[in-house]
């Protein structure tokens, strides 16, 4: 059994009180308690408290097979940032705008000077955790960040490199803004620039997933808003300290700007899915190693991934090789998919075959949509 976990012993006891509490939403916050205060510290290196797993087990420790259980199985299976200074942006304010530059309080200086349009952003449809094909709410704001690299030819970091660098730099950025990929570019000397309106989609999620505990967001350039380190995979110097410094003060700008939960601050590997062979990670930038704790978020690695334990995604062996242990957020999910399978008395690849239909019903129903639009 994984350090910090209840023994068997300890979960008979906390299973047994807690079925002795009548009001469901009362045993359930007596759960998140027992399982939070005692194990709290052997989950600090995660940067969140992997209390959502364990609670899920015994939330369906009498399995009936009921929406109840599954609904439950879902929404706990949502973690939370580790810390209620994590989950809660810093207020940053706009000090000075003008058509060249945007300046903010915390010391980040946006370039306006490749600032381009795209299609307005639509309103987009935030899909129920408990299992309908059909959305509970919609959403016309940015929900999260999704962190990408341009994967751009990316020369040593070095003062005799300095002509190259820029050139390069430029040209980007050109093309990124032809290309409506992304909202901001952080290039390799630390300037942001914004490309893409924040009022506007940018074209640099294409098919993807998230969850929180709002619901399941499906396709994200709508929802989540995009930024991209001039920076390329495997490259010796991938991202320069003042790359980072600059996603930091980007970040705390964005999310206080929407009030951004934390845990929607996530990379292009964990949210990319590829629909024809069910499989995650389409594309795998920032699928190991990224900033989380630099920029100011947990470890967003560590949470279960929805395209898996929602839609019946999984991950082949070569993306496993990428992520390596860094990604704990695949694993998660699979166990996840084990116990709402078992909590059903169904098959794990029965149920599966069941959440890759729901999925598809969507994708279908979203065409569809785009189609008439």
């Amino acid at each position: 059994m994984p350090a910090g976990f209840p023994s068997f012993g300890e979960t008979a006891r906390i299973e047994w009180r807690a079925g002795r509490i009548a009001d469901p939403v009362e045993r359930l916050r007596y759960l998140r308690r027992r399982m939070v205060q005692p194990k709290r510290r052997d989950f600090q290196g995660f940067g969140f408290i992997a209390v959502p797993l364990m609670i899920a087990v015994l939330a369906a420790r009498s399995p009936t097979g009921s929406a109840e259980t599954i609904e439950r199985e879902r929404g706990l299976a949502v973690p939370r940032a580790g810390s209620a200074a994590a989950s809660m942006p810093p207020h940053v304010w706009l000090i000075e705008k003008t058509e060249a530059a945007e300046v903010y309080s915390n010391g980040l200086r946006i370039d306006r000077t490749f600032l381009t349009s795209n299609r307005p952003r639509a309103r987009f449809p935030v899909y129920s955790l408990a299992g309908a094909s059909v959305p509970v709410k919609y959403g016309d704001a940015p929900v999260g960040i999704v962190y990408h690299t341009t994967e751009s030819l990316v020369p040593p970091f070095e003062e005799d490199q300095n002509h190259k660098l820029q050139r390069l730099g430029r040209n980007l950025l050109e093309v990124v803004r032809s290309e409506r990929a992304y909202h901001f570019v952080i290039d390799r000397f630390g300037r942001v620039y914004a490309v893409v309106v924040e009022t506007d989609a940018a074209n640099h999620a294409g098919n993807s997933i998230w969850a929180d505990a709002e619901g399941i967001y499906i396709n994200l350039n709508d929802s989540f808003l995009g930024i991209s380190f001039e920076a390329q995979t495997g490259a010796a110097d991938a991202v320069t300290p003042a790359q980072i410094q600059a996603a930091k003060v980007l970040t705390e700008a964005l999310r206080s700007r929407y009030q951004i939960p934390a845990e929607n601050c996530v990379t292009h590997a964990q949210v990319s899915v590829n629909p024809l062979n069910m499989k995650v990670g389409a594309h795998t930038d920032w699928a190991g190693d990224f900033p989380f704790a630099k920029i100011g978020l947990p470890n967003n690695y560590s949470i279960p991934l929805a395209s898996i334990y929602a839609f019946g995604f999984d991950a082949d062996e070569v993306y496993e090789r990428m992520v390596g242990m860094n990604f704990g957020g695949v694993a998660l999910a699979r166990a996840q998919i084990e116990r709402q399978a078992e909590a059903q008395n169904t098959p794990a690849a029965q149920y599966r075959a069941i959440l890759r239909h729901r999925y598809k019903d969507i994708e279908t129903e979203l065409k569809q949509n785009e189609g008439g639009n």
